[in-house]
This record gives C-alpha cells, structure tokens and sequence, in this order.
C-alpha cells in the first residue's frame, strides 16, 4: 500500500475495531442481571470482529508507522471511542479532570511521533 491510504485506513480500522471492543468490554454493563458466563461467550463473540478489523489496520500500519506509533494511535482512540460511548451508551457524563487526564494522554501520545 502507499500513498495516503495506509495512514487513512490505520485510524478508520482502528476506530471499528475499538466500537467492537469497547461493546465487549463495557456493553454488558446495562445488563448486570446477565450471567456472567453468558456476557464473557458474548464479549467474545463481539471481540472477533475487533479483531478481523485490528489486525489488518496493524497490518497495514506497520508500512509506515513503527509498532510504538501503532500503538500509541490505538490507545488515542481508544480513549476518544470511548469516551463517546461512555456518554451516549452508558449515559455517563465525563467529569472535566476526566477530560483533562485523557487529553494529557494524548499529549504524552503526541511525544511518540516527535522526531528530534
């Protein structure tokens, strides 16, 4: 791959990768009546479409990113997923030192791509 679509198709993938696996992870919050082992088979479930879209952003990535960069991209929108799924699915407010420490996150992430 060259040209712009590696660094367009890293953030697309990575972002539905992160919706599955944020639905994984925390979607079964609303159901705590849930069994435990029914939520674990289904986050499961749920976390093979994350990675049928991870892997091959990662795949794609590494031709012009380095692993550190892949990751640190993944871990940025990681908070920015979910922090929108924190607001409108669980209907959980993010409180501003919440938003501050997210963003000094990023500003740390920001550090990996600097070039000295």
């Amino acid at each position: 791959m060259t040209g712009l679509l590696p660094y367009i198709a890293v953030p697309v993938l990575l972002g539905i990768s992160n919706i599955f696996m944020t639905f994984a992870w925390y979607g079964h919050l609303k159901f705590k009546a849930a069994p435990l082992i029914l939520v674990i088979v289904i986050s499961w479930g749920i976390a093979l479409f994350e990675y049928c879209f991870a892997v091959p952003a990662n795949r794609i990535g590494h031709t012009v990113y380095s692993a550190a960069q892949l990751k640190t991209i993944q871990e940025v929108v990681t908070l920015c997923v979910f922090v929108v799924f924190s607001f409108l699915y669980l209907k959980e407010p993010m409180a501003p030192s919440q938003l501050l420490g997210f963003a000094l996150i990023a500003g740390g992430a920001a550090l990996v791509f600097f070039k000295p």
